[in-house]
């Protein structure tokens, strides 16, 4: 090996090891990484910035514009509200919601699709009395699924159309990856239905945990009229940041006041609802100036000025590894956590000294706009209101979807390709006003966007360095025995297990320098085998931490991390298979 491949190894282990352990935001550590091999020499300028002049960051950020209006027009809210249905077996309404949310992901971003429908679907598992972990797992993997499907269903797809180009291939058909996406997701989408009922286990979702639990740890004071906290503030009566427990809402004269800040007034008659460890909340009996009201459920508080949300911790949010109290939450969100759901449970710890994890899902009280402030930011990678109501289509909910079709049958007629199509409509989207400049840019999640056009950096520097070349002969010498298509199982292996660790596009960058290299030397198509990596890197059903739809289903679903094996396994071997058969025949060389 020479230096510069020893160097480029090292730099990309620790970029792999950073990125497993989920520290450190992506974005930073992909950078990193590539500014490294940069002053160590390895990459040029030139090669090392070569993402952020690749069309495929620019299409990605274009794209996430548009799916941000139909998101905010609720345009496709119509078709999945209805989808679902309330009559038949479980795998009717699976039918029926899985197809065309699959068919959706093809076009558009799948985060939006599946963050309309999880409510939607725990409104619809809570009346029939149905557990919901039953159907939100299969709903994420069939927007995965769909993503296959079409060249702009994922960023990953996109993200390997434009390394293509790079390495002087031909650039990919809108529809061409299309041809093992497709059969994909109708094999994939008729497994789900066919061994999710019976293979999911049935587990009582974060709502319905917190709702069987919360008589235990919450109390309803009253406010001595006269008493000694009367009239003070409620930093003056040091009901601020009390041990184990906190205030999570003051009710006065039949409005509700959530999140309480230090400088509310408490008057006398208010009802104040305190949240926290059993031992702590009956130690706020014997408190004077306060008297004990008759035990209600914490959800029950039931105002226009008070709204319920569920909020799952994404990898990328700048809450990963603090504390509550570390980050001001009750100040800085304006939003109070009454529970937080890890690994299928309810957490029963202090919350402002708990470290916060990927994944870890909320529940918040907060005044009913938090959702608008907080749904489109890294912080949450999801802001689902616990009301079960779904949005609602506005009247120009046609506009992103007239957008959405232009973009494709131009693309698909070769009219316009699909960055100058999607440019467009973005566009179009603010001067039309679906989206005010402020919304189009928080649409945008520019973490995706700074990883994907670093990690071209990492993939030039493996290319150059050599390191590709002996990655791939080493592939390629353990599974040749096998003939072409071992060696194709061997890339599409190491594609599966790298995307489950980190993320699917810096994955699919970091394989395809190997997989064409090993492709060169057996004889395989390198446009077949680019677009195997494209789809692998995104099938990703394995862990909840793999795909981020997989992440945003975590808690409300209840599920545990062992949970995504028991449907994700069937899923990736059939993948596995279909890949495997279907390239060599569809890309002879």
């Amino acid at each position: 090996m020479t230096a510069d491949a020893w160097l480029t190894l090292l730099v990309t282990i620790g970029v792999l090891a950073f990125l497993i352990r989920g520290r450190v935001s992506p974005a930073v550590v992909v950078f990193a990484g590539t500014l490294a091999l940069l002053v160590l020499g390895v990459v040029t300028t030139t090669e090392a910035l070569s993402g952020f002049s690749n069309p495929a960051p620019i299409t990605v950020a274009a794209l996430y514009v548009l799916a941000g209006a139909v998101q905010k027009t609720g345009a496709l809210s119509p078709i999945l509200q209805s989808a679902m249905g309330y009559k038949g077996t479980l795998r009717l309404p699976m039918i029926r919601t899985l197809i065309p949310a699959s068919a959706a992901s093809a076009f558009l971003n799948n985060t939006p699709i599946v963050a309309m429908l999880i409510p939607e679907a725990t409104t619809w598992a809570s009346r029939r009395g149905i557990s919901v972990s039953k159907i939100l797992m299969p709903i994420s993997f069939a927007a995965i699924l769909g993503g296959t499907v079409t060249l702009i269903g994922t960023s990953t797809n996109l993200v390997v159309a434009g390394q293509m180009e790079v390495d002087g291939l031909e650039p990919i058909g809108f529809f061409e990856i299309g041809a093992i996406g497709l059969p994909l997701a109708v094999v994939g989408l008729g497994v789900i239905i066919a061994i999710a009922p019976w293979a999911l286990p049935a587990r009582k979702s974060m709502i319905e945990e917190f709702t069987e639990d919360a008589k235990r740890f919450s109390l309803e004071m009253i406010v001595d009229v006269g008493g000694k906290v009367d009239g003070m503030t409620v930093g003056q009566a040091r009901l601020r940041n009390l041990k184990g427990v906190f205030l999570a809402a003051v009710e006065r004269d039949g409005v509700v006041v959530a999140p309480v800040r230090p400088e509310t007034v408490l008057l006398g008659g208010n009802r104040l609802h305190f949240v926290g460890q059993a031992g702590h909340v009956l130690d706020l009996q014997e408190m004077p100036g306060l008297s004990s009201a008759e035990l209600e459920h914490v959800l029950d508080m039931e105002s226009t000025s008070v709204s319920y949300f569920e909020a799952v911790v994404g990898v990328r949010s700048p809450l990963v590894g603090k504390t509550l109290a570390e980050v001001s939450f009750r100040s800085n969100y304006q939003a109070a956590v009454l529970a937080i759901h890890r690994d299928g449970q309810l957490v029963d710890a202090q919350f402002g000294k708990l470290d916060l994890r990927p994944s870890d899902t909320l529940i918040l009280v907060s005044d009913p706009d938090f959702r608008d402030r907080w749904a489109d930011r890294a912080d949450f990678l999801l802001v689902a209101p616990m009301d079960g109501k779904p949005p609602k289509a506005t009247k120009r909910a046609w506009i992103p979807l007239a957008a959405l079709a232009a973009v494709i049958l131009l693309a698909a007629f070769g009219v316009l390709n699909i960055l100058q199509g999607s440019l467009v409509a973005a566009l179009a989207m603010v001067l039309f006003g679906v989206l005010s400049p402020t919304e189009a840019r928080r649409a945008i999640d520019f973490e995706v966007i700074v990883v994907i056009a670093s990690a071209f950096g990492l993939a030039a520097a493996m290319s150059t360095s050599g390191l590709a070349d002996l990655m791939a002969n080493g592939l390629v010498g353990a599974f040749d025995w096998l003939g072409p298509r071992g060696v194709l199982l061997g890339i599409v292996l190491a594609t599966v297990i790298i995307t489950e660790m980190i993320t699917n596009n810096a994955a699919a960058l970091l394989m395809l320098p190997i997989a064409l290299s090993a492709s060169a030397t057996v004889g395989l198509d390198p446009r077949g085998v680019a677009i195997a990596v494209a789809v692998m890197a995104s099938a990703s059903f394995l862990t909840p931490i793999g795909y981020q739809t997989n992440t945003m289903v975590l808690g409300p679903g209840g599920y545990r991390f062992g949970d995504y094996v028991r449907l994700g396994l069937p899923l990736t071997i059939v993948a596995v298979i279909l890949v495997v058969t279907l390239v060599p025949i569809i890309w002879s060389g």
